[in-house]
């Protein structure tokens, strides 16, 4: 290679760097955008390549260009739809990556060096062999960046977890240490003292070994923490589950407790019958009207009270969807109900009365949001074969979003102790070695759950 070809190499190797670091980070980013994923990742990959080209030709500190871009990403962060914690967060983690890998790749490129002869003419073969090896650090940098971002990616789609000020503090911490670490071993790569290049490996062989593991253990503890978060956002929500249902189930409890109140009462009302018919008949012959009307009265007014709005074949499901009916009559929502609770089978009351429960308080929430247009839940439930099938219909407002778990997204403030009643759903079907389908379309939001007879 001439002299003025290894120029023009040496002019083009940090330009064709910057692409790399550019497209690294655009596609490291891309799988957290959720519309217009091409769009959003080319616009991050401008950026970089931006701020990198402009970023030579301005006097500023080593290590201000990843401050810079990430302030710009934590700008940029509304545009693309990121929350801001999970912006900081990705940024955080890919100049980990970036720096981990290059510490990494440069200690194989010190020994890569060290180990392939270097020529003393023609200065062409030195020309030549500086710009392999410089081609093999490019090369290797982007092959170890990639895996590690691979990794990264695969670990933070897993499971979401919730990004509140407190766990994203302690989710950059390790990332945070690393990139500074990085930039205090790269400021001591290379110095010149007196004239003589000077550099951190040959006057300390040990730290060859010492520096690609600290590097590694920085990226391998940022992986471990991200995991250890999601572990205990699933023991949190798994909680949440159980205390839901333990509120819920205590609530069945109490109406069912209710409702064999009332059907004593009926049974009492039923022995008393034969009394007041007698007490009827004596007013009527005496012609006393004016008492027998104050007793009918009165009897129907003590009646009035036994009224049992549903009757579905179960004491848990009657209570459940007598209540709902209720609701809806308040809220001038109709309510269609054909749900035969089955008469044979291995189901168990209470897990079908926590299906019912969570779906039908999500379809009443849901229609007391609708202003314009009909309010409508519809129920069904009945048993084909070995399966139970349910189904809730109901109107909606507005648009469902769906996360990673392929369940709506909810939209209520408190979103920790909300939004896990279908993962409530989802955990009794699955007792049953079940399925729960959800779709919506139309303004109409749609929940059908299959039970099976595990008998």
């Amino acid at each position: 290679m001439s002299e003025a070809g290894f120029a023009l190499y040496n002019r083009a190797y940090p330009m064709v760097v910057e692409l790399l670091y550019a497209l690294c980070l655009s596609l490291f980013l891309r799988p957290f955008l959720d519309k217009r994923r091409g769009r959003k990742a080319a616009a991050v990959f401008t950026l970089h390549l931006v701020v990198s080209l402009l970023w030579d030709r301005l006097p500023m500190p080593q290590g201000a260009f990843t401050l810079i871009v990430t302030l710009l990403l934590l700008i940029a962060a509304r545009l693309l739809e990121l929350k801001k914690s999970l912006a900081l967060l990705l940024g955080l983690l890919f100049w980990n990556a970036k720096i981990s890998s290059a510490l990494t790749v440069e200690s194989l490129y010190f020994m890569a060096e060290r180990l392939l002869p270097q020529p003393v003419s023609p200065p062409e073969v030195v020309y030549l062999r500086s710009a392999i090896l410089l081609t093999m650090l490019a090369v290797s940098h982007g092959i170890v960046l990639g895996a590690m971002l691979t990794i990264l990616v695969r670990q933070l789609k897993k499971r979401g977890f919730t990004l509140r000020p407190r766990e994203l503090c302690y989710l950059c911490l390790i990332p945070a240490a690393g990139i500074l670490f990085g930039q205090v071993i790269s400021n001591l790569l290379v110095e010149v003292k007196d004239g003589v290049l000077l550099e951190l490996y040959e006057r300390h062989p040990a730290l060859l070994a010492v520096v690609p593991v600290m590097a590694l253990l920085f990226y391998g503890g940022s992986c471990l923490t991200i995991s250890f978060q999601q572990g205990m956002d699933a023991l949190q929500e798994e909680r949440e589950i159980l205390f839901v249902e333990r509120q819920q189930a205590q609530a069945i409890q109490e109406r069912i407790r209710q409702v064999e109140r009332f059907y004593r009462q009926v049974r009492e009302l039923k022995h008393e019958m034969r009394g007041h018919l007698t007490n009827l008949k004596g007013l009527a012959s005496t012609g006393e009207y004016d008492s027998l009307e104050d007793y009918i009265a009165k009897m129907d007014g003590s009646i009035s009270g036994f009224e049992l709005v549903a009757q579905t074949g179960n004491p848990v499901t009657d209570v459940i969807v007598g209540d709902v009916q209720q609701k809806c009559q308040k809220q001038g929502v109709e309510f269609k109900v054909d749900f035969h609770y089955p008469m044979s089978g291995s189901y168990d009351a209470f897990d079908v009365g926590i299906i019912l429960q969570n779906l039908l308080q999500n379809a009443v929430e849901a229609c007391g949001k609708v202003s314009n247009g009909k309010r409508f839940i519809g129920l069904t439930g009945k048993k084909k074969g070995r399966f139970f099938l349910i189904e809730v219909r109901n109107s909606f407002a507005g648009e469902v979003m769906f996360g990673q778990d392929g369940l709506p997204v909810t939209t209520k403030p408190d979103a920790p102790m909300h939004g896990i009643g279908l993962a409530n759903v989802r955990r009794e079907t699955e007792k049953y070695m079940g399925e729960m389908e959800v779709s919506c379309g139309k303004q109409v939001f749609t929940v059908t759950v299959m039970l099976q007879n595990i008998e």
